[in-house]
C-alpha cells in the first residue's frame, strides 16, 4: 500500500493576459499577492499599463528551483504553445477578482 502526503503547494508558476492580449509569465509563493501588485502596476514592469489582467494558467510547485525552471520553459514556448496550456487547465474564479 502506497500513502501520499499531502503538502500544499509553496510556489507557483502563472500566466497573465493583458488588455492588449500578450501574455506575462512569471512565479511567485504568494500567489493572491502577487496578483494585486500587478493589478496595482506594482508587478513587473512588463505588465504596467497592460491592465485590465485576467490570470489565465496556474501550476503549483514544491520548490522554488522546480518553479523557476517552469517559469523558464514556459517562457520559451510560443504564443500559440502557451494558449494551448491555458485551454488545458480552468483557474479558480477567486483569483481573478
Amino acid at each position: 500500500m502506497y500513502y501520499v502526503r499531502s503538502v500544499p503547494f509553496v510556489y507557483y508558476t502563472y500566466i497573465l493576459r493583458c488588455k492588449d492580449g500578450t501574455l506575462y509569465t512569471g512565479y511567485t509563493n504568494r500567489l493572491k499577492h502577487r496578483l494585486k501588485l500587478h493589478r496595482e502596476g506594482k508587478g513587473a514592469k512588463y505588465t504596467r499599463g497592460r491592465g485590465p489582467l485576467k490570470l489565465e494558467y496556474v501550476e503549483g510547485h514544491l520548490t522554488k528551483s522546480d518553479a523557476l525552471k517552469r517559469e523558464y520553459e514556459i517562457k520559451q514556448l510560443s504564443k500559440k504553445e502557451k494558449l494551448g496550456l491555458v485551454q488545458q487547465l480552468c483557474v479558480l474564479p477567486f483569483l481573478n477578482e
